[in-house]
């Protein structure tokens, strides 16, 4: 059985079939990409796709209790942004992503994400997968 923390841009684009069929057999998200699918509908200029994603966050909400960002995840979030550090690339930019990367190390989950670039440099602490 496979486990896996999806990445916001999982979330985001749940309704495509080829998402659904890469899926892991059980699924989590993390508080952090709740907060960030919580923020979404207030950053839409257009209203019908602010309505979509206002939408999405309530099925979101309906489907998962979210994985807090604990103090293993925080201890956690040190050395991912080390590794991060390490290949010269700029942890700031990318909070929110290597906050849910912290998160599946310190639960030992595999990370689904559709964007694996976010996750450069992470390989030896988190299994990326592709989506």
């Amino acid at each position: 059985m496979s486990v896996g923390l999806l990445d916001t841009s999982v979330i985001i684009d749940w309704d495509d079939p080829s998402v659904v069929d890469a899926l892991p057999d059980e699924s989590a998200i993390s508080a952090i990409t709740f907060a960030e699918l919580s923020a979404g509908p207030s950053l839409s200029a257009d209203v019908l796709e602010g309505l979509r994603r206002q939408i999405r966050l309530q099925q979101v909400e309906a489907s998962f209790e979210p994985i807090p960002f604990d103090v293993a995840a925080a201890r956690s979030y040190g050395l991912i942004v080390g590794a991060v550090n390490k290949l010269g690339r700029n942890h700031r930019s990318r909070v929110a992503d290597l906050m849910i990367a912290a998160t599946a190390y310190a639960n030992g989950m595999a990370l689904y994400t559709r964007n694996p670039g976010d996750f450069a440099g992470l390989e030896d602490l988190v299994t990326v997968v592709t989506v």
